[in-house]
């Protein structure tokens, strides 16, 4: 039987973003304080995020027939992520020179507080290739999964589920506690879901109530130059990709609607990449 609209996610989502408007914008001191919400529901998110990667390509690796088909599949993993990110580089510099979206507003470095910005300037340090490798590499495993450094995750992910592989793969009783592992963290993930609207409510108003709808304005040439490079890059690169693999695009995008909706409420797209998976 098909749901009423009222417990469909998605619209959920949309009402709980136009409520977190309404409250910050008429009350700016109580929805700054709703912040907590968005942050609590992010965080429940990523609480599962590397134990999910784990279980996800664990099983995945461990399950294909042979690892000529891995190697396959990897390589062309690594060849698409390179050439679609280097044409979403190319179409980025592009609109930005070509729109110059910043260019009106004048804004004086000296005059900007630079607190806020510290923590992410301080631990963004510049990376030689040797070091990236390294850092790949984690020191321990439980550090990994503790720290939540997902590219550590992955490595040892990889080189599990090659492992298991060898051993036996789905006739090992390790990959079905993995199985049954990964079934049992997806459930939590549908349970944590479902307060999705109450952390895109708490984002939305915490956004509005801080910053007003006002301060927001002279940011619109960056939104609308920013939003429309993204739908340029959807519907034209991605868009030729999903036709040329079989599948329509609009119809994957109405598949995932309550997970772009998500991302738009928390400005985060950490709270729907387990969903994602």
């Amino acid at each position: 039987m098909k749901k009423p609209f009222y417990k469909v996610l998605y619209v959920q989502v949309l009402a709980a973003i136009a409520l977190g408007v309404l409250l910050g914008f008429f009350w700016p001191d109580l929805g700054a304080k709703m912040k907590p919400l968005g942050d609590g529901f992010i965080k429940l998110i990523k609480m599962l995020i590397a134990p999910v990667i784990f279980c996800t390509v664990v099983t995945g690796i461990a399950g294909m027939e042979n690892m000529k088909k891995v190697g396959k599949v990897g390589g062309l993993a690594l060849l698409y992520f390179e050439a679609v990110t280097t044409l979403a580089l190319i179409i980025g510099l592009l609109m930005v020179n070509l729109f110059q979206p910043g260019s009106g507003m004048h804004v004086d470095p000296s005059t900007l507080d630079m607190s806020s910005v510290s923590m992410y300037a301080a631990s963004e340090k510049p990376q030689s290739t040797l070091d990236f490798i390294f850092h790949i590499i984690p020191s321990t495993i439980v550090g990994a999964f503790a720290e939540g450094e997902i590219l550590q995750v992955l490595f040892f992910s990889v080189i599990f589920g090659f492992a298991l592989q060898h051993l036996g793969g789905v006739n090992h009783p390790v990959y079905s506690l993995i199985k049954k592992g990964s079934d049992i963290l997806f459930t939590m993930i549908g349970w944590i879901m479902k307060v999705a609207p109450i952390g895109a409510f708490g984002a939305m108003a915490f956004t509005i109530g801080k910053y007003g709808i006002h301060t927001l304005i002279p940011l619109s040439k960056l939104m609308l130059v920013f939003y429309a490079t993204c739908l340029f890059f959807i519907i034209f690169i991605l868009g030729a990709i999903c036709r040329s693999c079989g599948f329509s695009l609009f119809k994957y995008l109405a598949y995932i609607k309550e997970e772009l909706l998500i991302v738009l409420g928390t400005s985060s797209s950490e709270a729907v990449l387990p969903q994602m998976m």
